[in-house]
């Protein structure tokens, strides 16, 4: 005999349901995160409340955001790449000593340092699937290669560790205002960099969930063999991944040379770790197979929002990395039970 099904039964499987999905969502604990550091600051720093302070914030994130996409997207392909941060200065520098160097348009030295960054990007892949070694040493060889390159380079051709300047060069005031430029809103100038991430996260978030190439990202995270033994091109979508980050670097790069003009050749050193920390706290999985673009976004918003708060509260700026550790600390051991919660549940 069956069980008759009643109006509050039937609530309780509807309640259940959104609760699952909801649980489910790997950028939920990072959203509440944010509301909560987005509360607290309002309360303990007078100059956050304001929209200058505002914009301050979301430039910082965008800067962070926008490379944080790429990053996440790979991690959820289950590879990781610790040469961005330096990869960032490299397609600075290559654009910088190209146009000076060769008297290009500014526009010709930013489109050959792309073809460098994706190169960059189209080795370190090619190397992690043709050598099958773990992408954390490709990447940290390419690291340390890209360092000695930005720094010898740089000194030799420039001969010192930054560039000249390239300000009155062509090209320079049209790839500036596409880069860095900043664009008023009632009153507020915010950083062009900030609408180019709100872009960048909503084209991969289609991505992500809306193309066959989505779906071959989450199959390869999840498993490798598996995906390989359904017709997933497994190669070919690390090497892709890894190149998305070569264009990261090179959007990043064209933004730091476009909006100061003349690069340091050791800059962007640790950088890589701010990157894949904001991908982690915005719910990507460290072993693949779970991520949104979302979360990286919000990810990045905790970030900008920490990095400026501590500054508008008057803190010593040295609490930040004690905050970025805690919360990165945080975020692993809540998704690591998330994605316990969601395996019994499934």
């Amino acid at each position: 005999m069956s069980t008759p099904v009643t109006e509050a039964s039937t609530e309780q499987v509807r309640g259940d349901s959104l609760f699952t999905r909801l649980i489910r969502r790997p950028e939920l604990t990072s959203l509440l995160g944010a509301v909560i550091i987005f509360v607290f600051f309002m309360i303990v720093a007078p100059a956050f409340r304001s929209w200058d302070a505002m914009a301050t914030v979301l430039y910082a994130s965008s800067t962070i955001g926008i490379m944080a996409i790429a990053v996440g997207l790979l991690m959820i392909g289950d590879e990781f790449d610790l040469s961005t941060g330096v990869a960032v200065t490299t397609a600075a520098l290559a654009a910088s000593m190209l146009s000076y160097n060769l008297w290009l348009n500014t526009w010709v030295g930013a489109l050959l340092a792309l073809v460098i960054s994706l190169a960059i990007g189209f080795f370190n892949g090619y190397l992690v699937v043709k050598t099958k070694i773990a992408s954390f040493l490709i990447t940290l060889a390419s690291f340390l290669m890209l360092q000695g390159l930005n720094l010898a380079l740089t000194k030799l051709i420039a001969g010192a560790v930054a560039t000249p300047t390239i300000a009155d060069m062509e090209g320079f005031p049209s790839a500036r205002a596409v880069f860095a430029s900043s664009i008023p809103i009632f009153g507020v100038n915010i950083r062009i960099t900030v609408f180019w991430w709100i872009l960048f996260v909503a084209l991969g978030t289609y991505l992500l969930f809306k193309t066959r190439f989505g779906n071959w990202i989450f199959a390869v995270g999840g498993d490798q063999e598996a995906a390989r033994a359904v017709g997933v091109p497994v190669k070919r979508v690390k090497i892709t991944l890894f190149m998305f980050i070569g264009f990261a670097a090179w959007f990043l790069g064209m933004h730091n040379l476009f909006a100061f003009d003349s690069i340091q050749a050791g800059q962007g050193v640790g950088n890589e770790f701010l990157y894949i920390i904001a991908a982690v706290i915005g719910g990507v999985s460290m072993t693949g197979g779970r991520g949104t673009v979302i979360g990286t976004m919000i990810g990045a918003l905790i970030f900008g929002m920490t990095n400026q708060g501590i500054v508008y509260a008057g803190w010593n700026p040295d609490w930040f990395m004690f905050f970025l550790g805690g919360m990165l600390l945080f975020a692993v051991i809540t998704n690591n039970r998330f994605a316990r919660f969601n395996r019994e549940r499934s």
